[in-house]
This record gives structure tokens, C-alpha cells and sequence, in this order.
């Protein structure tokens, strides 16, 4: 799929084409010009041309109870992310965007981050795959509810697009998606956690903690180094006054490394503020060395912070069968189909 050439290819057309156009993409979520009657032949073969509907992906469909399906979608340059969509017992749809190609920040339990880091996507390229997924669910007489930057790649190393792609979202006249559905995590990046406390639009923060001291932190997640958490907490404190909005902070327990009660304690005395959510999120094995905490174990470190009168609500992982879990989703070399 190119939108790229969109705004070019219509310069010279009536305003009222836009209208039309933006309806039958981002509301009937088309993927052919010739299904759009109410164009002129000519245009719609120039559409054609210069701007393809056709998004090539392959979709791995999970089952059981927190069933998620994945897509892995090749791009134009024959580059290729993958994204999720998981559905809700509430009815309500959730996909999963990557931002990059790949990720630099080689987080140690991260399958995306063993891959490294190929290149950043355009806000094209994460919108596309917002299409993608409403098309698959038309076909189901469904919709995207909730859309969570939680893919492959860090947003905030991507900021200039992934905000673009976010407005672009947002904005009524095209995926009209409300802001406070929208979510974004980062593993700390402070400039763009700054940045978006200035933003207009009220989309949720999630913060990739996974550790309650920067020695431990940085055992998992090498770009602790030049991000601190004193630092981090000072910026989401920041964010907070200025925007008034909650900030979560994801926890993944992994069994042996993060999940004791003496680190529960340590993380409930840290997190311990107005508007902090802590969100508990059982580990998917995807690396040989780590393994996923017990359920009794998360349970015990839930009831810590909890004891603290610390907020904190736990994440099951969905998708584990398909590959599609947090911390899974990495780049396998399979044939395509065009959808």
C-alpha cells in the first residue's frame, strides 16, 4: 500500500474528491480503486498507479481464551514488521503497531531487540497497518477499538512519525480513532516523554520499567544507562502536572531475575505517587535464558503492592502460540499474501 502520492495525485482534482476518497478508505476501508463507482475511470486508474490499496501480509490466527492473530506485512521495499490484534472478552479489539523495522534498544529478554535495528517506519506505514487490521475485522462485522504503540521498535527513537501517525489517527476526517483508545510505550526516553507532555492531543503513557534500581534495570534494558530512573520519574512527573493524565508502568516478571518480594517492596516504595498505575505482565519465554514467574509469584508480588495501597492490575500475555506476546514479535521469513 502507497499513500505517499495521495495529496499529489489529487491536486488538480475538486476538494470534494478528498471527501470521497478519505470516506471510502477510512471508513469502508476499501482495497481497490475500481470499487469506488463514484470516481471518474481516469482517476481511478491514476489512483491505481500511483497510490496501490493492496497491503501484502500473511496472518497467523491464534486460538484458545486470550486468543490473539498476528500479521506479518511486507513493505514496499520488501521490508517486513508484524503487528497483533487481540481480542478483548469485552468485545473490544486491540492492535498492536510496531514503529520500526527491528529495534536499537536490544532489550536482553526482547526477541524484536535480538534482531537490531533495520530502519524506522514511516507514519504511513504504522497507519497502514491500522487499514490492515479494519479491513480483516469488516470482514467480521467488527471494528478497532484500541490502538497500543506496543510493537516492534522504540516510538519515542521514531517521535516526528510516530505522532504524525498518531494524528493521523485521531483526526476525524479520516480513522477518527479518540485519543484516550490510543496508547504508547517507551522504555524511558525522556525527550519523548517532553514532548508529548506538549502535545494537543491526550493519548495514554505507558512506561517499560521491569526493575526498581538501575543496576537490575540495566542487566535488561542497556539504554538504562543513559536513562536513569530518578530521571524518568522526574519527566513523568513533569508530563503529569502538565497534562493530568495517569502514567502505567509495565512490569514484566521474569522468574528469578525481578519478581521476589524484596524487589516487590523496593518497586511499591518507588512507585508509590498519585497517578501511577503499575501493570504486571507475565513474561513469554522467547529467550532461552529467562523464564516466565509462577502464578503463585505474581500473585505474591501483586499482594505487595497492593499492601502499599499501590494501584496495579495484572496483564496476561495473549498470543504465546502464535508468537505474538509482548517481547515476541520478531521477523520470520515466510511466504506472503497480498489482502
Amino acid at each position: 500500500m502507497n499513500l505517499e502520492k495521495l495529496s499529489a495525485t489529487l491536486a488538480q482534482e475538486a476538494k470534494y474528491r478528498f471527501q470521497q476518497i478519505n470516506k471510502a478508505l477510512f471508513q469502508d476501508y476499501i482495497d481497490d480503486w475500481s470499487k469506488m463507482s463514484n470516481l471518474p475511470k481516469n482517476l481511478r486508474e491514476k489512483l491505481a498507479l500511483s497510490c496501490p490499496l493492496d497491503i501484502q501480509a500473511t496472518v497467523y490466527t491464534g486460538s484458545g481464551k486470550n486468543r490473539s492473530d498476528k500479521a506479518l506485512i511486507t513493505l514496499t521495499d520488501g521490508e517486513k514488521i508484524e503487528t497483533v490484534l487481540i481480542f478483548g472478552q469485552d468485545q473490544r479489539n486491540t492492535i498492536c503497531l510496531s514503529s520500526q523495522v527491528g529495534c536499537a534498544m536490544n532489550c536482553s529478554f526482547c526477541a524484536t531487540g535480538q534482531m537490531g535495528f533495520r530502519r524506522n517506519l514511516t507514519n504511513f506505514e504504522m497507519v497502514e497497518q491500522v487499514i490492515f487490521w479494519q479491513r480483516y475485522l469488516k470482514n467480521k462485522n467488527q471494528k478497532v477499538d484500541n490502538i497500543v504503540f506496543m510493537g516492534m521498535g522504540e516510538p519515542f527513537n521514531n517521535y516526528g512519525e510516530f505522532i504524525k501517525a498518531v494524528k493521523f489517527i485521531n483526526n476525524p476526517e479520516t480513522l477518527n480513532i479518540g485519543a484516550r483508545r490510543i496508547s504508547v510505550s517507551t522504555v524511558g526516553i525522556v525527550e519523548g516523554i517532553k514532548k508529548l507532555a506538549g502535545e494537543k492531543i491526550q493519548i495514554n503513557l505507558a512506561i517499560s520499567l521491569h526493575a526498581p534500581n538501575d543496576n537490575l534495570r540495566e542487566k535488561l534494558i542497556p539504554s538504562a544507562k543513559k536513562y536513569k530512573i530518578k530521571d524518568i520519574l522526574r519527566t513523568v512527573d513533569d508530563y503529569i502536572e502538565k497534562t493530568g493524565r495517569r502514567v502505567m508502568f509495565e512490569y514484566l516478571l521474569i522468574k528469578d531475575i525481578n519478581d521476589s518480594p524484596v524487589i516487590a517492596q523496593k518497586l511499591a516504595e518507588l512507585l508509590k505517587k498519585p497517578l501511577y498505575l503499575i501493570n504486571l505482565i507475565s513474561y513469554n519465554p522467547t529467550i532461552a535464558k529467562f523464564q516466565a514467574s509462577p502464578l503463585s509469584r505474581l500473585k505474591a508480588f501483586q499482594k505487595i503492592l497492593e499492601d502499599y495501597r499501590v494501584p496495579v492490575t495484572i496483564r496476561h500475555s495473549a498470543g504465546q502460540n502464535i508468537s505474538a506476546a509482548c517481547g515476541q514479535l520478531k521477523i520470520n521469513k515466510t511466504k506472503s499474501l497480498h489482502v
